[in-house]
């Protein structure tokens, strides 16, 4: 037996073992008020699906990303090449990677370039309060992007005068380092955060160096609070097998994603308006062959640069959330050429009560201009019937949109070719559903419906042919989804025990089944469950099973387990990826590590 699999074994072992005492820790969701609209909400009163990641579930989960973390969520296919997030691509409910929008602190981090690079700006776990997702479509919340869901990360505020250190080892030569610093002065509060992460690398050409550097400062707290949040990521990483084919390894890359955002919120008792400013800047510098660059090599930068500004008004006839957003691309690229986007969006949502607060219905409307695409309107409308203290009845609707990125317009390769004569994709779709929400068990449970026009993918008439991005026929997408938490005590014991289904039927295997480059895979059966609990006085575990079945008829099981043991003011971390060794692939030609352990040491003080 490997010194490895001894160790994961082991770690399985510990993780399933007694149960002491401990005082009650529940979660209480009716106080986490959702950012992600206009109007702010408990998670309870909200008429949508929206799955919420605390900081405690962050805290006690087996991740030490945001990617691996997702990957705990149904209804979220988070399709990786590779470990640590270097590279990782984002689908909601079906959607593709171009489909789901993140966002940092209500900030859109959309790619003009490809959606390839959305979970590049995913922020360090550390710096995390929550994670907020939203599934179903969310144009008319966000805009265009939200096609299929939307992701928004809210970091910390404040970290009172801490400083913590981090240290992961781990299979793969992988070697994790981190500090985090929170600060609080009269009138301002500082968090800054340093890490890297590298690895040798599971397989030939799979190595990677990632450089994550955040800066939070909150400044003039006493009188007029103003947020600033800068971050800068650099990865390096061999790309074996990414994207070419699987006989291309000696693929290699270089990303980087930046923010720099300033915002301010004025409050009377019936008025809240939220300026905001920002600037995002990427680039992608990819070469085919890592040691030989001048055989082909593409370099993109991008830069967003937005200044919105959102409201929300309450008045006897219920609350009114309005926003603009005014925000200009530009791309400079060796491939897709020197182009630019002016892009403005008008928001007006407006939320009724009626039957003394039982029933809420809060239609809604998103217009936006894109200076290359013009006018566009994405109506929707939310419903929620309150059945008790506890259970709740929703159903939404909505209309969705997202244009071509430049990739899709303009790229060019030797088995590729754009298309600028692109349409837009375009969506309607609908959802009904229920929600339960107690001390002690919270559960959804939704079915909802798409159908989609004019989806984009690269296709070919023949094996012989290029890939060309095209426009393809109707997509119908049906689903189903169910999400439970059950809070219980053993020995004095909080733990939690969750659940997660989601099952998707299309028919976009029956638009181009043997010659489409993006549109197989979807995830047709999912189902997650998480079990979290304590060992002894300072022992806490996870136990995370994954099942996953796609569209073309691969399977997998993935087990994942963590330990977590706390003293003074160190806490020591024991971390087992895919303990039973599974052989899988969740994008492309990119087979998954082996089973794999990671251990780590974090001390604040």
């Amino acid at each position: 037996m490997t010194r490895n699999k001894f160790l994961i074994i082991a770690l399985l072992a510990l993780s399933m073992a007694s149960f002491s005492q401990e005082k009650k820790e529940v979660q209480e969701l009716d106080t986490v008020l959702i950012k992600s609209s206009r109007i702010d909400l408990p998670f309870k009163a909200n008429s949508r699906t929206i799955n919420v990641i605390t900081s405690k579930v962050i805290k006690n989960s087996a991740a030490t990303n945001v990617a691996d973390l997702l990957q705990q969520v149904a209804g979220v296919d988070i399709r990786r090449r590779g470990t640590a997030g270097s590279q990782a691509d984002l689908y909601i409910r079906g959607g593709g990677f171009d489909q789901t929008l993140l966002l940092i602190d209500g900030i859109k981090m959309d790619d003009s370039q490809t959606g390839h690079h959305t979970l590049n700006a995913a922020l360090p776990i550390e710096l995390i309060e929550r994670i907020e997702v939203i599934k179903g479509p969310a144009a008319r919340v966000f805009g265009q992007n939200a096609f299929t869901g939307a992701i928004n990360i809210v970091t910390k505020k404040k970290l009172a005068n801490t400083v913590s250190a981090n240290i992961e080892v781990g299979s793969f030569g992988q070697i994790n380092r981190s500090i985090t610093v929170g600060k609080e002065y009269e009138n301002t509060s500082i968090i800054a955060h340093v890490g890297v992460l590298q690895s040798n690398g599971y397989r030939h050409n799979s190595d990677f160096e990632n450089k994550n550097y955040v800066l939070k400062g909150t400044f003039n707290k006493k009188k007029q609070p103003i947020e600033v949040l800068a971050t800068f990521f650099d990865k390096k990483f061999g790309a074996n097998g990414f994207y070419a084919s699987a006989t291309a390894t000696e693929q290699y890359e270089e990303t980087q994603s930046s923010l720099l955002g300033a915002s301010t919120t004025f409050k009377t008792e019936k008025f809240k308006i939220t300026p905001r400013v920002y600037w995002k800047r990427g680039q992608d510098d990819y070469v085919y062959i890592r040691d030989n660059p001048s055989v082909y090599r593409n370099l993109h930068i991008t830069n967003k640069v937005g200044v919105e500004t959102n409201a929300s008004y309450t008045s006897d006839l219920g609350i009114t959330g309005f926003g603009v957003d005014i925000s200009r691309v530009f791309i400079s690229s060796n491939n897709l050429g020197n182009r630019n986007r002016t892009m403005a969006n008008l928001f007006l949502e407006h939320r009724f009560k009626f039957a003394d607060g039982q029933i809420d219905v809060t239609p809604g409307v998103a217009v936006t201009y894109f200076s290359d695409f013009k006018f566009h309107a994405f109506p929707g409308l939310d419903i929620g019937f309150k059945l008790s203290d506890n259970l709740k009845a929703y159903g939404n609707l909505g209309a969705t949109y997202r244009i071509p990125t430049y990739t899709d317009l303009y790229y060019n390769d030797r088995s590729t070719i754009g298309n600028p004569n692109l349409k837009p994709e375009e969506a309607f779709a609908q959802e009904i559903g229920l929600k339960y929400n107690s001390e002690r068990f919270t559960a959804s449970v939704a079915i909802f419906n798409r159908d989609a026009d004019n989806l984009i993918d690269f296709i070919r008439p023949d094996v012989t042919s290029k890939y060309e991005a095209t426009n393809i026929a109707k997509v119908n997408t049906q689903g189903f989804e169910f999400n439970a938490d059950y809070r219980f005590k053993l020995n004095d014991f909080n733990q939690t025990l969750s659940f997660g289904y989601n099952f998707l039927n299309d028919d976009i295997l029956d638009q181009n089944k043997d010659l489409s480059r993006y549109s197989l895979n979807t995830l047709k059966h999912q189902f997650i469950t998480r079990f979290t609990s304590k060992l002894f006085k300072n022992v806490r575990q996870n136990i995370i099973y994954k099942h996953a079945e796609r569209t073309v008829g691969t399977s997998y099981n993935v087990w994942d387990a963590s330990v977590i043991v706390d003293f003074n003011k160190f806490s020591f971390t024991a971390t087992a990826n895919n303990i039973f060794d599974a052989d899988y692939i969740e994008s492309g030609f990119v087979p998954m590590p082996p089973s794999n352990v990671l251990f780590g040491l974090r001390y604040s003080f």
